[in-house]
């Protein structure tokens, strides 16, 4: 159930692959910069993340007609809303995991799924306030951080921002695989502030 592509774009550049542990119902974390290239991995050197599988239309009837036969049933909901955005049919994902947050309205998996959602579909202030949502359900969910941070480094721009989240994860969980991965984070900053200084 885990995707595990957090691509970092620095100034528009493919900067490099980071790693980062999505678990449970996290979904992908976005590959997404302020006038990115369009295709991130295409010819950056290193292997490309693999092409979205297709998606499974029969599977997707089937949990559609559960979906209708039990309103109240928000797993279906939430299998929905992952099966279109592995499929990387994000505006699909979206109502999917928005009808699921309204039955479950303080799960902070969903709403951080429906956040990576939003960025994906280029939606970066409802992201980032829906991270904002996931945090005050868990103030401690490493998942919302890394994701926040990469939404605002990465994509508003604002790497003060981006970098206080990600400090948030290592400080929450030192020496975990997210703590790592948040390191990756600051440090690949930090050196796009150098390579830039240095001309």
């Amino acid at each position: 159930m885990s995707r595990d592509n957090l691509v970092f774009l620095l100034s528009g550049v493919f900067f490099g692959v980071l790693v980062g542990w999505i678990l449970g119902s996290q979904r992908m974390a976005p590959a997404m910069a302020p006038a990115a290239v369009a295709a991130p991995a295409q010819g950056a050197g290193n292997s490309a993340p693999p092409p979205a599988p297709a998606l499974d239309e029969a599977r997707a009837a089937e949990l559609q007609k559960v979906a209708t036969a039990e309103p109240k049933n928000d797993a279906v909901r939430v299998e929905l809303g992952n099966l279109y955005f592995d499929s990387e049919r994000f505006d699909q994902a979206i109502p999917w995991y928005e009808s699921a947050l309204t039955l479950s309205p303080k799960n902070p998996d969903i709403s951080t799924d429906l956040g990576t959602a939003y960025l994906y579909t280029q939606q970066t202030d409802k992201a980032i306030a829906q991270f904002e949502k996931s945090i005050g359900m868990d103030p401690k969910h490493l998942k919302t951080w890394l994701n926040l941070g990469i939404a605002k480094a990465m994509v508003k721009g604002d790497t003060a921002g981006g970098e206080a989240a990600w400090k948030k994860v290592i400080e929450i969980a030192p020496g975990s695989e997210e703590a790592k991965r948040a390191q990756q984070g600051i440090d690949a900053l930090k050196g796009g502030h150098k390579g830039a200084a240095g001309g």
